[in-house]
């Protein structure tokens, strides 16, 4: 395989953007040598600028669930371009999305629609912090909920040792509020919420955690959280930005029949 239009792109893009890219996941310094440019996408293939084919596994991470260029997809794309590009003002299209959201996943009644899977996350805290009058949040090592400050933190030493931040960047006093705990583990969770729930926030876990593999989340695990969080009055959120609709069209918690307070969703 030739990737010599790729390079030389990339070389370009190297000069005026960070890293040459725009998602350090795009970057392949995981896996070694330079990324591959796109240049389009059919059903479950992308090709690139040297005319290398590929089965598509990433689906742009999770959005594209139909594929590349679905005719039904493209249809109503064009259809709705054809009343305009975009609007400051509420319109119908999005009361019937938030509707059919408030019918299919469990724990939502009303929807907020933002931009990114990042301002879900740090809306939900924002919510959680006001409504309980709490300033701290816990999460769990190896989920990812966006690039909120105050979700970029890595375990401290011992349980509920204090976190350090996963970046550079990121002022100590935003992960001093952030207690980050194994995940699945029911005993280090009951100690840190036993000891600490008057001022925690909120919990926020992804009930499967997709982004460091896939691992299955423990049944007790989950019920515990559920059942810890609604007695020490603690907002738990689901992240089902990767969930959502397509474990079930009601996401995990439709599955498990475990209801959060709040649900992020996103690349729908």
């Amino acid at each position: 395989m030739s990737f010599k239009n790729s390079s030389k792109i990339f070389a370009q893009a190297s000069r005026v953007m960070v890293g040459g890219v725009n998602s350090p996941v795009r970057a392949f310094k995981a896996v070694g040598g330079n990324p591959f440019v796109t240049d389009h996408g059919s059903g479950a293939r992308i090709f690139d600028v040297d005319k290398n084919a590929y089965t598509d596994y990433c689906l742009s991470w999770g959005a594209l669930i139909l594929g590349h260029r679905h005719p039904q997809a493209l249809k109503a794309a064009q259809t709705g371009i054809g009343y305009g590009s975009s609007f400051g003002t509420t319109t119908k299209p999005e009361v019937e999305i938030a509707r059919f959201i408030t019918q299919h996943v469990p724990s939502v009644d009303m929807v907020r629609f933002v931009n990114s899977g990042t301002e879900a996350a740090m809306s939900v805290l924002r919510l959680a912090r006001g409504f309980t009058g709490r300033d701290k949040v816990v999460k769990f090592d190896g989920c990812y909920h966006g690039h909120c400050d105050d979700l970029l933190t890595t375990a401290g030493s011992g349980v509920a040792g204090l976190p350090a931040s996963s970046s550079r960047g990121i002022p100590a006093s935003h992960v001093q509020n952030t207690f980050s705990l194994p995940y699945n583990d029911v005993n280090e969770l009951s100690i840190v919420l036993d000891r600490h729930w008057k001022d925690i926030a909120c919990v926020i876990v992804e009930p499967v955690a997709g982004n460091m593999g896939v691992v299955v989340p423990d049944r007790e695990f989950l019920k515990t959280l559920r059942t810890l969080t609604k007695k020490y009055g603690i907002v738990l959120i689901f992240d089902e930005v990767m969930t959502g609709f397509r474990t079930n069209l009601g996401g995990v918690q439709a599955d498990l029949g475990i209801i959060p307070d709040m649900t992020c969703l996103g690349k729908i």
